[in-house]
């Protein structure tokens, strides 16, 4: 184990998720794929949102952000953690470290409160469809992306200003393949029982909001949906919320079990499959499950490669 003196803040060592070179090398063309394939599917949705008017409605608004954000916390993490596979430095500056982790925070706890608006977003559309345009509208949506990203960099501050306060004198061997919160701490050998209530009731507090918020709504839409007697209208009100259940489903089932337990009980395996889940296979998906299994984007895309060729053709 390294030690080090924590008065002059030198670099972390990242252990990364195996010691063996040929592992490694697997991984890293695994994860380049992935990224290549998250960048390209994310851009992708915002551009053919932002070039196709019948899209350019709230739920591709909130669509279209949703898509900013994976490609933001999936570039935060991955660049450097392939940097860290295929060279033999596994070095990051204090300061890269904690930024890594402040954008992180921010971005995911962000995407928490975004994906509440979009639900509620579904359950205006089902429920209350003659005021739709009314209640969600450019000011409110605008709104609601604001405060989400408000309430995303307060959670972030808040967990960067409990850190900070961490002494690290005994190692500088981080036992994980990005700066997290869970690693940190583990690594710590200041009492951080104080610190670790704090993260932890404001993490709890950020899934909890959004989560009742998403209970809320989707309660509501099943009330109304069963009250439906068309079969078809039945199928066409689900299929417009499926993608987003299966987003969210995705997306918290690994934050709640990373996340809202004891920091001191970081497990390097169970721990880092689900942090890999979560920063690198997640934002590949999203694009994926909204483009699949969503007429109106195979629709769009159809109609931007048409006006495409057309505009080559002349």
């Amino acid at each position: 184990m390294n030690t080090w003196n924590y008065t002059r803040k030198p670099d972390f060592i990242l252990m990364g998720l195996t010691d063996s070179k040929e592992i490694q090398l697997v991984i890293s063309v695994i994860f380049l794929l992935i990224y290549l394939l998250t960048v390209l599917g994310n851009i992708g949705m915002i551009l053919i949102i932002h070039l196709d008017v019948q899209l350019h409605t709230p739920m591709y608004f909130f669509l279209t952000h949703l898509s900013f954000l994976d490609l933001s916390y999936s570039t935060a993490i991955t660049p450097k953690t392939l940097e860290n596979l295929l060279t033999s430095s596994k070095n990051i500056s204090y300061v890269g470290c904690f930024a890594q982790m402040y954008f992180f925070v921010l971005l995911a706890a962000t995407e928490c409160f975004l994906l509440s608006s979009m639900a509620y977003d579904r359950y205006v559309a089902i429920c209350n469809p003659l005021h739709y345009s009314v209640v969600m509208s450019s000011r409110f949506c605008t709104t609601l992306l604001g405060g989400s990203y408000v309430l995303g960099a307060l959670d972030a501050t808040v967990n960067m200003l409990c850190m900070a306060t961490l002494d690290f004198c005994n190692s500088n061997v981080i036992q994980d393949f990005f700066c997290d919160t869970s690693p940190l701490i583990a690594l710590s050998c200041s009492n951080t029982d104080d610190i670790e209530f704090i993260i932890f009731i404001f993490a709890g507090s950020t899934l909890l909001m959004s989560l009742i918020t998403i209970s809320a709504s989707y309660i509501s839409i099943l009330s109304t949906i069963l009250k439906i007697n068309s079969t078809l209208g039945k199928q066409k009100a689900f299929s417009t919320c499926a993608s987003h259940i299966l987003a969210v489903t995705i997306f918290y089932g690994t934050m709640i079990f990373t996340h809202l337990k004891s920091n001191k009980s970081f497990s390097l395996g169970k721990d880092q499959v689900a942090s890999v889940f979560y920063t690198i296979v997640i934002p590949m998906l999203n694009p994926l499950i909204y483009s699949l299994r969503n007429k109106e984007v195979k629709c769009a895309v159809s109609r931007v490669m048409k006006k495409r060729e057309k505009t080559l053709d002349t």
